[in-house]
């Protein structure tokens, strides 16, 4: 009995944190954009498409999230219920605090939201990560890629990064010295508040 309630809370707390990652990835994302000083590479396509479409960023950053999904199918690569989860709500989540944060006039403020993005990016991040429920979309086809054309995982998903980050400039995608400031930090974000929070990513294994 003890055995299966201790099973359960160990369960409800993996869950938690996915979902409060998922959350935290959205938030992120509106309070980036709404910054106006640039967006990471698969939020510039998201944004280069919204523009384009007239659709919300999160609605577009959802319909990418299927296409990579179906995307998946020729490289073998097989979704679970929180690859699916992640598609829907981190658009949901993006366009519901796009409807409440709005984008300030000065050069502190718009600074402070961004700054507030990349911190919830790197939380969102380390919450995925630790609660070990699945891959995302983007980080299932990098995998698969990675796996059937024998490239590193980094080479893969820089190659990636460039590609998106391209495309959703051509496509009039939020790029700009936020951008840069992302690509450079996010990584010692994640370290950071990962060691704060007592979490080794370099255990956390990604089980689909």
């Amino acid at each position: 009995m003890r055995s299966n309630l201790s099973s359960l809370a160990t369960s409800f707390r993996r869950w938690a944190k996915l979902l409060i990652g998922f959350a935290c990835f959205g938030f992120s994302i509106a309070f980036m954009k709404q910054a106006n000083l640039g967006l990471g590479p698969w939020d510039v396509l998201s944004d280069g498409l919204a523009g384009l479409t007239g659709m919300q960023l999160g609605t577009v950053s959802i319909i990418i999230g299927i296409v990579l999904l179906l995307l998946w199918i020729p490289i073998r690569e097989k979704p679970g219920l929180a690859t699916v989860l992640n598609v829907l709500l981190v658009g949901l989540f993006a366009n519901v605090t796009l409807a409440l944060v709005h984008s300030p006039s000065g050069t502190f403020l718009r600074s402070l939201w961004f700054v507030t993005g990349l911190i919830l990016a790197g939380l969102g991040t380390v919450l995925y990560l630790s609660s070990q429920l699945g891959a995302g979309p983007r980080d299932g086809l990098m995998l698969g890629l990675s796996r059937i054309k024998g490239w590193s995982v980094s080479r893969t998903r820089t190659a990636l990064e460039v590609l998106v980050l391209i495309v959703g400039w051509v496509l009039g995608g939020a790029v700009g010295i936020g951008t840069d400031i992302f690509a450079v930090t996010i990584g010692p974000t994640i370290q950071f508040i990962a060691s704060k929070a007592g979490q080794d990513l370099g255990n956390s294994t990604i089980q689909s």
